[in-house]
């Protein structure tokens, strides 16, 4: 559930640190993605540098890792409970599967009338190539010890066991997605609905279904909530300099195809 603190009066004006989360979710926290290694540092200084008096949350995040939206969820909830310092989160166009696990984390949920939440689900996706590696006369070899070691293997006949095997492990994540929603979420959930069927809820079907606390954007809600004088420093993730000057032709592309892969699921 959501805790309120209260807000120190400072003559000048409050102060929010806005930590823009946007990109795919990856354990790698390459170029165009967010990781708990890369952010940890950047969520510390939102919450520790100058005391502020609220973190704001800029989402913009089609999802991607479960484990590294939990550790990055976990990393803004401790400092908050620990600084008693408000959190709230702001959706730009999407903030979907592991994105809306990190909005989640927040106090309360602001999206815009045609921001994407939800999809609160686990997806796993391949190709199989047994069947054109047959006909160029390529021979697949594998050897393993353990039976399950070469699970949905791509360059061989798809197993039913494997299949079954793989749909338990996404059944056991999506339970800690489930509990991680209703944990913060709570009595707003609307549990009348089928939230949890991995579905996108638009803007104002978002608040219905309690995913979100209203429609608002970031600065004139933080004004509304800390006054006029609110002051509010921008936070976010810097590309290496020398990724900035002389970037990896081919590491771009492969990974500006996978995040495009990732938008493209919400028609973005």
């Amino acid at each position: 559930m959501a805790r309120r603190f209260p807000i120190p009066f400072r003559p000048k004006g409050a102060r929010v640190c806005m930590l823009r989360l946007q990109g795919v979710i990856s354990a790698g926290g390459g170029r165009g993605t967010l990781g708990h290694a890369t952010l940890a540092p950047l969520i510390e200084r939102a919450f520790r540098k100058g005391k502020p008096d609220a973190v704001a949350l800029a989402i913009n995040s089609p999802g991607g890792s479960p484990v590294q939206s939990a550790l990055i969820g976990a990393h803004v909830r401790r400092l908050a409970e620990d600084l008693k310092v408000p959190v709230h989160a702001f959706v730009e166009d999407v903030a979907a599967s592991g994105g809306y696990w990190l909005a989640a984390a927040a106090d309360d949920v602001w999206v815009d009338a045609s921001s994407i939440t939800g999809s609160i689900g686990v997806i796993s996706a391949g190709f199989g190539f047994q069947d054109f590696i047959a006909r160029y006369g390529i021979e697949r070899r594998v050897h393993t010890a353990g039976t399950d070691k070469s699970m949905l293997d791509p360059f061989r006949q798809e197993r039913p066991e494997d299949v079954e095997r793989l749909k338990a492990i996404q059944s056991r994540i999506h339970d800690h997605f489930i509990a991680h929603v209703t944990e913060r979420r709570g009595a707003r959930l609307d549990t009348a609905r089928d939230l949890f069927s991995g579905d996108v809820f638009v803007g104002a079907e978002a608040v219905e279904a309690g995913l979100a606390d209203g429609l608002a954007h970031a600065g004139p809600k933080l004004r509304e909530l800390y006054g006029d004088k609110v002051r509010i420093t921008q936070l976010g993730q810097r590309k290496p300099l020398l990724q900035r000057l002389v970037p990896g032709i081919l590491d771009a592309a492969l990974t500006s195809l996978e995040e495009r892969a990732s938008w493209a699921r919400y028609g973005l």
